[in-house]
């Protein structure tokens, strides 16, 4: 079961970046150009917003079949933040990836509550930015090249 999850996890998070990769440049575009906001905007913002929540509640359940949540009963908190693996693993991805996706459920909802284009493409850029930077910092890169 657990490499079923961690294949679904992987992979999803693959869209997840992409699509949030896409939202981000578009509202930097949109609000640089001056462009009107348009239902096509509406659709990948809220599109990335969704595929970025599946991946929490896949996320969740990963992280409670891992084998590194072992870790924290056979090693205590200490060995867990002593250990550079099983922090990352443990404390620093899943902390790091929650907060992304809490900015990019407040960058959503602070959008929908503007009522010009500007503003709203602002919004977009500021949380859903901030959002990917911080899902760059946490991805375990290794893990996805071997």
């Amino acid at each position: 079961m657990y490499e079923t999850i961690q294949f679904i996890h992987s992979y999803w998070a693959y869209l997840v970046l992409f699509l949030l990769l896409i939202a981000s440049f578009n509202a930097i575009i949109g609000y640089a150009a001056n462009k009107e906001y348009s239902a096509t905007n509406f659709r990948i913002a809220l599109f990335t917003l969704i595929v970025s929540h599946i991946q929490l509640l896949i996320g969740f359940v990963l992280y409670f079949t891992a084998p590194y949540f072992q870790a924290w009963s056979q090693e205590g908190m200490g060995g867990v933040m002593k250990d550079s693996v099983l922090r990352l693993y443990n404390v620093e991805h899943p902390l790091v990836m929650i907060i992304a996706i809490a900015l990019i459920t407040i960058g959503y909802s602070k959008h929908k509550k503007k009522l010009t284009s500007r503003p709203k493409f602002k919004m977009l850029a500021i949380f859903y930015g901030f959002a990917l930077v911080a899902m760059l910092s946490r991805i375990p890169w290794n893990a996805w090249f071997d």
